[in-house]
């Protein structure tokens, strides 16, 4: 159709063409115009929208900008900063936090809360006052890091120092971590003052508190809306009339370049995990963020496998079972592996199970580490088998997400570990008062003298899980928590016991075997104990068990001991009284021992002194055969000088070996050596009284006790007060 049938002229056509420029063009230059002015006659409270993750650089950027207007606009005389918010990185949480006191310091400055945690509380923080809804999730005050990568280096890709493409030493890294958790710790405290109810070690368990608590606790001031605070922003301003401007938006028209909005608001805030932050920033990085749970969760695709192994001819083989899809490699036990290479014993690391089980024929010992297959009936009879004729089981978990798979988690290693009356527990462990750059690297100072435990004081294990074990041989110290049963108390994090004619070896944790881990402390210390174990172990042979029956002493039977305590030897007279009764005769005191018709010790009565045992103590459980072990736990009265006592006497006692013992009196007695473990507390008005007494002792078929040794000590509050060293060896035995 022409222009001429619609009545429309050349002229009026170009006049349209121009206003449709002109109009375009106006759009265009509104749009990177600077703000409409507000009226400078009235006043404003300014609204601060701070929402979703604060993860760029230009999520930041936006948020700075509206609080520029605020500061430069003199007529906004109140800001309300509206958050809904889970935080973001460290440093764009902390530049807005600190623009924030700067603008507080200029104008009343009021939050208002639907959902701030991590780095969204710590932006709350800088206000003088917090409105928060009833349920609002309030508080997760700490910090998610996002630890430094192992540099794989390149002969042509070169850097210039040893940190500059990891960032940070990953030793130092959980230090760094712990650093800015104080720097949160201490805008909060500083920020809220007297109204904070929570103590600086409350504050930094990371809790999310509901709205209603967080009021009560100090984390915020009042119950209320965004209403409410506006109404307040206007009361601290000293206004009856006033307007309200969105100060984001203000800021958006001020901007000189059109950006395609915010990097991570295509993905909610509950969808992100730490594989896409270590998408968006690559690691070393910190986050004050809050993250689901399944945020944690890192793909599998980070650990690497190693297929095959080296097979040995001949015995003291080695064997890593990689059979059960375990998270373990060469690289992970490098160094094990490394010090039992240069003592000359072979190592093989073998993915298929026929191969295993045919190798299992010349090996001495078997790591199984960080399974995440279960074991079958049969494949988990044929490693029992294999410790029963004498092999050592080293059992490694982690609960680390390095060394699991989700959901099954310890279900894998336990599947294997359940049959040798071990278990690992859920969750990890960790300390809030005693740990080694942050909470969860645990210290462990409380050991039971055994070899795996040698000359080890220190030991700093990094996300552990704890042992059920009646054999533990490494304890945590009592203000640890397990992360599952939130209870504190000493953990065990080690074991190591005797099963049939083999050995088991738990450990709770993997990564303090491995570089730069194992250098910390005593850990290496340990590693090379362990080595010493496997050096040890000889393939096992096929054996008959020897056992060795309940004596059987009649009524008058004396029998003379030599004691020595600390170098310092005396002579004891032990005296069969009665079937009920044994008395020990010293220089200067007589002890007698009740027992029940079982031969359940009942307790012992001195001149000074008596003490009950309920329920009574058991008998020594006779056949002894190797690998035999029981335990035994009872409540201990003890009466003293007119005073009571009340206590807890636990023991676990094992036969390690049937072996052969020369008397003082010249003859040789088949002994079962028993090796035994006691601890007695005793509760007192001043403290707590705790004696442990560990060490073996050697059982005859034909007189009972032949000899014993162990060390006796006393920890009053935990603090080792006395130590002795004590053997008690057979003179002479009279049949009554």
């Amino acid at each position: 159709m022409s222009l001429q049938r619609l009545g429309v002229s050349r002229g009026i056509l170009i006049l349209l063409i121009l206003s449709i420029i002109l109009s375009s063009t106006a759009i265009y230059l509104n749009l990177q115009a600077p703000p409409r002015l507000l009226k400078p006659t009235k006043r404003y409270i300014g609204i601060l929208w701070v929402e979703g993750a604060i993860l760029t650089s230009g999520d930041s950027q936006r948020v700075r900008e509206a609080i520029n207007v605020a500061l430069l606009n003199q007529s906004i005389k109140a800001v309300v900063v509206a958050i809904d918010s889970p935080g973001g990185t460290v440093d764009d949480v902390e530049s807005i936090y600190l623009d924030l006191l700067r603008l507080g310091e200029e104008k009343p400055l009021v939050a208002s809360i639907t959902s701030a945690l991590s780095g969204g509380y710590y932006i709350a923080v800088a206000a003088d006052y917090i409105y928060t809804l009833p349920s609002s999730m309030v508080g997760n005050v700490g910090v998610i890091g996002v630890g430094p990568p192992v540099l794989i280096p390149s002969e042509r890709v070169l850097e210039s120092g040893a940190y500059k493409v990891t960032g940070f030493s990953m030793l130092q890294f959980p230090f760094n971590l712990t650093e800015a958790l104080r720097n949160f710790a201490s805008a909060v405290e500083e920020q809220r003052g007297d109204r904070l109810q929570l103590s600086r070690k409350e504050l930094l368990r990371g809790k999310v508190y509901l709205g209603c608590e967080a009021v009560r606790l100090g984390l915020a001031d009042e119950i209320g809306a965004l209403q409410d605070a506006i109404k307040k922003a206007a009361e601290e301003a000293h206004l009856t009339k006033y307007g309200i401007v969105n100060l984001n938006q203000l800021a958006e028209r001020g901007r000189l370049t059109i950006e395609t909005g915010n990097q991570t608001a295509a993905k909610s805030w509950r969808e992100i995990d730490v594989n896409y932050l270590r998408e968006l920033h690559p690691p070393p990085t910190l986050y004050y963020l809050y993250l689901p749970e399944r945020g944690f969760q890192v793909s599998e695709g980070e650990t690497v496998e190693t297929e095959g192994g080296e097979e040995a001819e001949g015995g003291g083989l080695v064997l890593v079972d990689l059979t059960h899809e375990n998270k373990v490699s060469r690289w992970t036990l490098n160094v094990l592996v490394g010090e039992l290479v240069n003592q000359r014993i072979p190592v093989g690391f073998i993915s298929d199970w026929d191969r295993l089980e045919s190798a299992l024929g010349n090996a001495s010992c078997l790591i199984v580490a960080a399974p995440t297959k279960p074991y079958g009936i049969d494949e988990g009879k044929t490693i029992e088998d294999f410790v029963s004729r004498g092999g050592l089981l080293i059992l490694l978990y982690d609960p680390s997400t390095e060394y699991v798979s989700i959901p099954e988690l310890n279900g894998p290693i336990n599947s294997l570990a359940n049959r040798f009356g071990v278990g690992f527990a859920n969750g990890y462990l960790y300390d809030e008062e005693n740990f080694y750059g942050f909470y969860r690297n645990i210290i462990v100072e409380n050991f039971i003298n055994y070899n795996l435990t040698r000359g080890v004081e220190r030991l700093v294990l990094f996300t552990a899980a704890s042992i059920y074990t009646k054999y533990g041989v490494a304890y945590t110290g009592n203000t640890t928590y397990s992360s599952t049963a939130e209870r504190r108390g000493q953990y065990p994090v080690m074991a190591h016991f005797y099963y049939g004619n083999g050995t088991v070896i738990a450990l709770g944790d993997i990564t303090l075997l491995t570089e730069p881990y194992c250098y910390v402390e005593d850990n290496y210390r340990l590693m090379l104990n362990l080595i010493d174990l496997i050096a040890r172990t000889r393939p096992p042979k096929a054996e008959e068990v020897e056992e060795i029956k309940e004596p059987h002493l009649p009524v008058g039977t004396v029998k003379i001991f030599i004691e020595t305590v600390d170098g310092k030897e005396t002579t004891v007279r032990w005296v069969k009284v009665s079937e009920t009764e044994v008395q020990i005769e010293r220089r200067n005191e007589t002890t007698t021992y009740h027992y029940d018709e079982e031969g359940n010790l009942i307790g012992w009565t001195s001149e000074d002194a008596n003490a009950t045992y309920s329920p009574p103590l058991p008998a020594t459980p006779y056949p002894l055969r190797r690998g035999k072990g029981w335990s035994y736990k009872s409540n201990y009265t003890l009466n003293q000088r007119g005073v009571q006592y009340h206590g807890i006497y636990i023991g676990q006692e094992t036969v390690t070996k049937i072996e052969k013992v020369k008397a003082e009196d010249g003859r040789t007695y088949t002994c079962a050596r028993v090796h035994f473990m006691i601890r007695c507390e005793i509760y007192t008005d001043g403290g707590n009284w705790t004696y442990t007494y560990v060490g073996d002792s050697w059982l005859s078929g034909r007189v009972g006790l032949v000899k014993e040794e162990g060390v006796k000590r006393l920890y009053i509050d935990g603090e080792l007060f006395k130590e002795e060293e004590r053997r008690w060896m057979l003179k002479s035995v009279e049949m009554g």
